[in-house]
């Protein structure tokens, strides 16, 4: 039976976090029920597809760009190298590899696949699909983490995106390291309070 590989990333649009990428193995016809594009399901279910999904795949992986590789490569670079290091993590390699959207990133010299992009792949391709939830579950579980160390700025609510909550944090608290400089809203906050201090700061005379 041949073995279908599907990849697709999360975190694309954030202002801080990460950008991850899953990579998921399943046979050709093999479909998990209830799989679709995660971002139509609700963060319930998308964590329980997550354990089916892990339970039934023939393998799957995840990979990861930080948020200095975000700023020194790009977004679309960073993508690109979390969606390498998923299909690396492998131990098998599919005989047919689909990847979300329409560009391909570099792979592992060991990844022989016959490789095709497919734009609206996570309800295209059960394996992209699966790939969708994987990757945004993991995310999420990291935003989550994250907001632990920053309670301040809501993580664990709009999981980095850039929220009228979010947005309002990094005018009153500055960027963390976890945020993208890279990314404009950052690098706007990032200039004022290395000029003016954290809001509030400033001494009325």
């Amino acid at each position: 039976m041949l073995l279908i590989g599907g990849v697709d990333e999360a975190g694309r649009g954030p202002l801080a976090g990460p950008v991850v990428a899953a990579a998921v193995l399943l046979q050709e016809g093999q479909r998990v029920p209830g799989v679709r594009d995660s971002k139509k399901l609700s963060a319930h279910r998308r964590e329980q597809l997550a354990i089916d999904i892990r339970e039934s795949a023939c393998e799957w992986s995840i990979g990861l760009a930080t948020v200095a590789e975000i700023d020194s490569l790009n977004i679309l670079g960073a993508t690109m190298l979390a969606m390498y290091r998923a299909v690396d993590g492998l131990r098998r390699m599919p005989e047919h590899l689909r990847i979300d959207g329409n560009q391909k990133p570099a792979l592992p010299v060991r990844c022989v696949a016959m490789v095709e992009t497919l734009v609206g792949g996570d309800d295209l391709c059960p394996a992209i699909g699966a790939a969708s939830i994987l990757a945004k579950v993991t995310r999420d579980d990291l935003m989550r983490q994250m907001h632990l160390t920053y309670p301040d700025y809501g993580f664990n609510k709009h999981m980095g995106y850039p929220t009228a909550l979010h947005r309002e944090a990094l005018r009153t608290y500055g960027p963390t390291p976890e945020h993208r400089l890279s990314f404009r809203p950052v690098r706007e906050a990032a200039e004022y309070f290395g000029k003016n201090g954290p809001r509030g700061s400033e001494v009325s005379v």
